[in-house]
């Protein structure tokens, strides 16, 4: 009887217990992508508005959160494209890129809300490659930046103003390091704030930080002699940075832009954490090792300017890196999520990540912050 009574006693207090103790909240919520396309462009509007894109010519838009998700009207004779990139402005405006060789990259545009779109631009480039467009932060639907792998020996890079007809009046070009290029695994190898531009390179060549100020802006930036070595990639084709971000604290002058992360590795090998990312303190003019590496290949990442964090994504896993990418940690599922949560992701614009099948889910914002906080 004691032995009975003991029992239900505990059996009591456990449940109080459970009742008592917080609720413990997802830090991913995987979607309903409604394809199983392999996605590696996403862009997040704000107020729950995103557009997501991917092979096949496959375009995606959400107006709620990604409670659903809208299959587009594909872009004529878009069928076989692989989307690699969209920049949205609203729940009406969008301009995605594909990415192939010569006249497989092509810009397409929409202002209806993706049930029509127009052939913006088509690579004039036969041996050419996009591999990222980025509109200027803060900039809305005024100028972007396309950039592909080299031609000739030069990147070529043209500023897209959609107020014009033809993108190819706007061209210019920079120098490449013999076996160098860029990589377009989740439009992030370009990042554009106000009339300055970053390009993150990679292969045989090794990686390197390409930046640019244009148009009278408030210093001169450098093209034929880019940053220092970043040691990110090990001098291979298939490695280098993939992606790089700075941190843009309320609307800083492109001269008080300071902390960067670059992000990389070789692709070829998903689970190697060797040169998988470094920071910049000084704009991206030099760039030095994280102490502590993300867990292996990343292909995205982000900074959050309301927690002050960096988020980074790559087949394996997500880290994240609360000390500008000195030292990151891996951020793992919760109990109440799938065991792959943190995997096999392409690409983020938060609260957003994409991925191959189809694969979408948001972060909650708890995610973000440091164990501490």
């Amino acid at each position: 009887m004691l032995s009975f009574m003991r029992r239900t006693i505990l059996l009591a207090l456990a449940l109080i217990n459970t009742a008592a103790a917080p609720a413990i909240k997802a830090q991913w919520e995987l979607q309903n992508s409604g394809t199983t396309a392999s996605l590696r462009g996403i862009a997040s509007v704000g107020a729950g508005i995103a557009w997501a894109s991917g092979s096949n010519g496959t375009v995606l838009r959400t107006e709620d959160g990604g409670y659903l998700w809208q299959r587009c009207t594909v872009p004529p004779g878009a069928e076989k494209l692989d989307f690699r990139g969209i920049q949205a402005f609203d729940a009406n405006i969008a301009i995605v890129m594909s990415s192939g060789k010569g006249d497989l990259s092509r810009l397409y545009k929409t202002t209806d809300g993706c049930e029509t779109w127009t052939l913006l631009f088509t690579n004039p480039d036969k041996e050419g490659f996009w591999d990222a467009e980025q509109f200027s932060n803060g900039s809305g639907l005024t100028a972007g930046l396309l950039a592909g792998d080299p031609v000739d020996g030069k990147f070529p890079l043209w500023w897209i103003v959609p107020s014009y007809k033809n993108p190819a009046n706007f061209k210019e070009s920079v120098n490449a390091h013999t076996g160098e290029a860029a990589f377009a695994a989740s439009n992030t190898s370009l990042f554009v704030y106000s009339e300055t531009f970053w390009l993150g390179t990679g292969g045989t060549g090794g990686a390197h930080v390409i930046r640019k100020v244009v148009h009278g802006a408030d210093e001169i930036g450098w093209v034929n002699s880019p940053s220092s070595d970043v040691p990110v990639g090990q001098h291979t084709e298939s490695s280098g940075i993939f992606s790089l971000a700075f941190a843009i604290d309320g609307r800083p002058r492109p001269s008080e832009i300071k902390r960067g992360v670059a992000v990389g590795g070789d692709y070829l090998k998903p689970n190697d954490s060797t040169g998988t990312a470094a920071f910049s303190a000084d704009g991206g003019k030099t760039w030095h090792a994280s102490t502590t590496s993300p867990h292996g290949y990343r292909s995205a990442v982000v900074y959050d300017a309301s927690t002050k964090s960096w988020l980074t994504v790559g087949p394996n896993g997500t880290d994240i890196s609360t000390d500008d990418g000195r030292n990151w940690r891996a951020l793992k599922p919760g109990p109440t999520e799938a065991p792959d949560a943190d995997q096999h992701w392409n690409a983020l614009s938060l609260p957003f990540v994409v991925g191959p099948h189809g694969r979408i889910g948001v972060l909650n914002p708890a995610a973000l912050k440091s164990p501490s906080k």
